[in-house]
């Protein structure tokens, strides 16, 4: 694609979850096992593996040493985050009552300059701000993160002041005429701008803009850089911000930096940071993505290696970096109103960061590849849990993505049932939207939409890119063909409105049949099946006459496709027989590894082709 700035600035605002009920049947009971399991088991494992103590100790509260690894603190505030939004969702006393024992320890761990790290604090207090590669702002990034949604809340202030002092402390030593400092993992950048938003104090937004400013300046020093295999493109610090063309490094770091530079496009306009971002969305979309979202194939960088190199049993596609994609396409599309990057948010949503949960809501993927002889399983935590804690924080947010508000109407990017009451149009009129779908197995959506008066506003409803054929009417009434086309991957409906008009769309979910780029090696020869927004993946468990690798499937081969009510919690299969004459039953790839274990395939040889593999 071009990569110059063709897309213009849309001006679109984010719909906050805080303003839409979820009523889905996929995703309401989501949200429950996230309240009633999720968060629970994160809160008990950071208090069983000291990280909550690791506060107590830096506040002299409690005795012992630092126990467990230097970013550990950001673990305790992802979950705080997620508890935040759980009460957004829900008051619950209890619950409330944890967080703000948790709040009151971390404010007393808190040094009197501002300084905030337990780690540097109990272990190294001569070694702060030595060592960019330590996570010191990175830790801080999320610690602010949870403050400003537990105010959202609660309107409580004790951490929104932990994290107002802690920035202060940043902006005291950091900044033009200061310090030089590139955080070796990015997240301040984008949190610092979520302060500003919080508080209007500007230092807040000068000092995000500054540290992006920082990178590709060699001002990078520590463990990374000293690294003869890893270097500054480990951490995004080899050119300039404005002057990517390609993504590099670890995953997660590259999308919380490219998330924080569409924030930072939201303030200024600057069509460097434009041309950027369109660049480097390319070549990651194009040359770096999986078919199930995810993304960083490496287990020795958590990132990148080369353009199409993208194997699927060694494929590490790590949950925070599937989450961080999610962050990035949002911001995305609320800067440049197109469809397509709310299609990659829809890709992570059912593919990519879904797979990384249990359902049973308490054991997890860190890494997840897309083919495994059988040894790869969820477990209940790891030694380094940023996946468990970014999903406790990311599920209960996932109303954020539903709608978007353009200046002259209502977007809907993301189909579930539920109602949403919003400003709409040039006039602001209050419009209340009821969604009733049976998304992602049913591609039938109708929007009920019951404005204060009668009004004139657009409704662009997102036109998917796996969509081969739809259709659109207005209280019954067919649209006309050229009322249909899309625009930027959007129907677009202009009229009056007035109280219980229906909009139908109705998308065609037929099974498509995926093949990757030639360039990508490891899938020479195969095929893989998506239906609607959801990958499939052969299982063992269900398949028990397949073996790993000695099957093939043909794209012509009949499927019956079914409603399971009774499998993995209510999925479609797709299930019919192998080339070899083998019955043969596909399930969601979010669902693997719930039964069972077993091998499971993602890319299936194709029947008849060149190159059968096995092993």
């Amino acid at each position: 694609m071009d990569t110059t700035n063709e897309q213009r600035l849309t001006g679109w605002r984010g719909v906050p979850f805080t303003s839409v009920r979820i009523e889905d049947e996929f995703w309401r009971p989501r949200l429950a096992l996230l309240r009633d399991v999720t968060l629970p088991a994160c809160l008990a494992q950071c208090r069983d593996t000291g990280r909550i103590d690791n506060f107590a100790k830096a506040a002299g509260t409690a005795e012992g040493s630092f126990k467990g690894i230097y970013f550990d603190d950001s673990d305790v505030y992802k979950v705080l985050e997620g508890a935040a939004y759980a009460l957004m969702h829900r008051r619950d006393a209890e619950l409330e009552e944890t967080v703000d024992r948790i709040a009151e320890l971390i404010a007393a761990a808190q040094e009197p300059d501002g300084y905030l790290c337990t780690y540097f604090t109990l272990e190294a207090p001569e070694r702060k701000w030595t060592d960019m590669e330590k996570h010191e702002m990175y830790n801080g990034g999320h610690l602010i993160e949870a403050a400003t949604a537990y105010y959202e809340a609660t309107g409580k202030r004790v951490l929104l002041d932990v994290a107002c002092r802690l920035a202060d402390h940043y902006d005291r030593l950091f900044g033009p005429g200061k310090r030089h400092w590139v955080e070796g993992h990015e997240e301040i950048e984008l949190a610092l701008l979520k302060l500003y938003r919080a508080t209007g104090e500007e230092r807040y937004r000068k000092l995000s803009l500054w540290l992006l400013e920082e990178r590709g300046h060699g001002h990078g020093v520590g463990a990374i850089w000293d690294k003869a295999d890893w270097g500054p493109a480990y951490c995004q610090d080899d050119v300039p911000v404005r002057d990517i063309r390609q993504v590099t490094g670890h995953a997660v770091r590259a999308m919380y930096l490219y998330a924080g530079m569409a924030d930072a496009v939201r303030l200024t306009g600057d069509p460097g940071y434009v041309d950027a971002l369109h660049r480097v969305w390319s070549h990651t979309v194009e040359r770096n993505m999986y078919v199930t979202g995810g993304i960083g194939p490496s287990r020795h960088n958590e990132g990148f290696t080369r353009d199409y190199d993208l194997p699927n049993e060694s494929a590490y596609c790590e949950t925070c970096a599937a989450i961080a994609m999610a962050l990035w396409n949002h911001r995305m599309n609320l800067l440049f109103g197109d469809a397509r990057y709310a299609d990659i948010v829809e890709r992570e949503m059912y593919n990519g960061a879904l797979a990384g949960w249990s359902l049973s809501g308490d054991r997890f993927f860190y890494e997840n590849p897309l083919a495994s002889r059988g040894d790869h399983h969820r477990v209940e935590w790891f030694g380094t849990s940023c996946c468990p804690t970014n999903l406790a924080r990311f599920l209960p947010s996932i109303g954020n993505y539903a709608y978007a508000l353009a200046e002259d109407g209502l977007v809907v990017n993301q189909y579930m049932s539920g109602t949403c009451e919003l400003a709409v149009g040039p006039d602001g009129t209050k419009v209340r939207i009821e969604q009733r779908t049976g998304y992602p197995w049913d591609g039938g959506i109708a929007l009920i939409l019951a404005p204060e008066r009668a009004s004139a506003f657009a409704v662009r409803l997102r036109i998917p890119g796996w969509c081969r054929g739809y259709r659109l009417s207005v209280n019954g009434e067919a649209l006309p063909g050229h009322a249909l086309k899309p625009d930027q991957g959007y129907v677009v409906v202009e009229r009056y409105w007035s109280e219980g008009d229906t909009v139908e769309l109705r998308l065609d979910m037929s099974v498509e049949t995926v093949r990757s780029h030639p360039k990508v090696e490891a899938n020479e020869g195969r095929i893989a099946l998506q239906r609607g927004p959801v990958v499939y993946c052969a299982e063992q468990a269900g398949n028990e006459g397949l073996a790993y690798e000695a099957f093939s499937w043909s794209p012509d081969a009949p499927l019956e496709i079914r409603y399971r009510a009774d499998l993995l919690g209510g999925v479609v299969t797709l299930s019919g027989m192998t080339a070899e004459g083998v019955p043969c039953t596909f399930t969601p790839y979010y669902a693997w590894d719930n039964r069972e274990p077993g091998f499971m395939q993602v890319w299936i040889a194709e029947a008849g082709s060149v190159r059968l593999y096995s092993y």
